[in-house]
């Protein structure tokens, strides 16, 4: 015999929705795209989701205007695709990470598929107070790992750009720029950026 799921009386949370999903440390990739869309930034790694408080405006301030800059320079040269956050950035089956940038040159396009970024040549992340710890250890890890040719950390309060490339499956830093100074891409050859015109 069927059992009746009680719900919550109204005005309550429904905690019973909780049930039909499966708990922290058992995702599968299956159950994560079977979530509903949303503009949420939701991420799997080691089996759990990671869900990441809404960005500041500065933080969307500055991404706005690097993706325009980054954006507008591969587009005038035919590179690739960009894409900015939320968009499932696929490393490894079992990992799925949203970065705030990534770029797709036009010699990997094959890696994007109607679901997912496949893994990016480029991966650009931000830094927040909730977020910086993940940035700068285990993506910095998983990015190197899934062969990210190129990571960019920009930290909003220190005001200063890092930008490491991948050589010999391991990162080396290439320079770490702040107000005054102009940040550099190996990746991207030629595309510069003015670390003040970024930042607010």
């Amino acid at each position: 015999m069927a059992q009746t799921l009680k719900i919550s009386s109204v005005g309550q949370p429904t905690k019973e929705i909780v049930s039909l999903f499966p708990k922290q440390g058992e995702w599968t990739e299956e159950d994560y795209y079977r979530l509903p869309e949303t503009n949420r930034i939701i991420e799997l790694s080691e089996g759990k989701l990671i869900m990441t408080p809404a960005p500041t405006t500065q933080h969307q301030l500055i991404l706005g205007d690097l993706f325009l800059l980054i954006g507008n320079y591969v587009l005038s040269n035919n590179l690739g695709k960009i894409v900015t956050s939320p968009v499932e950035v696929r490393l490894w089956k079992g990992k799925i990470r949203q970065p705030d940038i990534a770029f797709m040159s036009s010699e990997h396009l094959d890696r994007i598929t109607k679901q997912d970024f496949g893994v990016p040549d480029l991966a650009v992340e931000m830094l927040s107070k909730s977020t910086a710890e993940t940035d700068r250890e285990n993506k910095y890890q998983e990015y190197e790992k899934a062969g990210v040719s190129e990571y960019w950390i920009v930290d909003p309060d220190a005001k200063t750009i890092e930008i490491y490339a991948l050589e010999n499956k391991a990162y080396i830093l290439l320079g770490k720029w702040g107000i005054g100074e102009i940040a550099s891409s190996k990746l991207l050859d030629g595309f510069k950026v003015s670390v003040d015109e970024i930042m607010v």
